[in-house]
């Protein structure tokens, strides 16, 4: 993981589904277990919802309320 990651995690949106257009560090934890038993997609987004998952699985989402507005 790298301070990339992280930024991305608040500027990206969800670019298709059920949560289209919603900012990846906003998905619903339910959502993010669907994909970790389902798969992850390939590339980058698999990468970044991956990297969400075990930040919303370990109760760490608090850590990118300072990234949040920044990058715009």
């Amino acid at each position: 993981m790298n301070p990339e990651d992280l930024q991305k995690l608040v500027t990206m949106t969800m670019p298709y589904g059920k949560h289209q257009g919603r900012l990846l560090a906003d998905l619903p934890g339910n959502y993010l277990n669907w994909f970790a038993r389902e798969g992850f997609p390939n590339g980058e987004l698999g990468k970044l919802l991956a990297l969400m998952h075990e930040i919303d699985h370990n109760g760490l989402s608090d850590l990118l309320k300072p990234l949040r507005g920044r990058g715009r």
